[in-house]
């Protein structure tokens, strides 16, 4: 259960950063309306929150949510921007989900 609900909350995180980062970027970028800025807004605080709801050191929390942001990112180009990945994008993904692992759920005495 622990596995599940630390994979859950890290992906949830991940997508609450990226769509305040994805709604700042149609304001800023493709001319959208300046009220996309409030749900970015709120979306961006919800993850910093977020992150702060992880059972262990904050550092090794940042760390292993780099891989997952990676991996996430990757699922946004597919289903959000339509691009498919390439084959190096797949790779890449599953290598950087693959340092998240290593350093959440490897064994430690503290």
């Amino acid at each position: 259960m622990f596995i599940l609900k630390t994979v859950t909350l890290f992906l949830v995180t991940a997508f609450a950063e990226i769509i305040g980062c994805y709604l700042t970027y149609l304001w800023f970028v493709q001319g959208k309306s300046t009220w996309l800025l409030l749900p970015a807004g709120l979306s961006l605080a919800t993850f910093a929150w977020l992150l702060t709801l992880h059972p262990t050191a904050a550092g090794r929390v940042y760390a292993a949510y780099g891989g997952v942001y990676v991996f996430t990112a990757i699922l946004w180009l597919w289903l959000i921007d339509g691009i498919k990945p390439t084959l190096w994008d797949l790779i890449g993904g599953f290598v950087a989900l693959t340092g998240m692992v290593i350093i959440i759920f490897a064994p430690r005495s503290a």
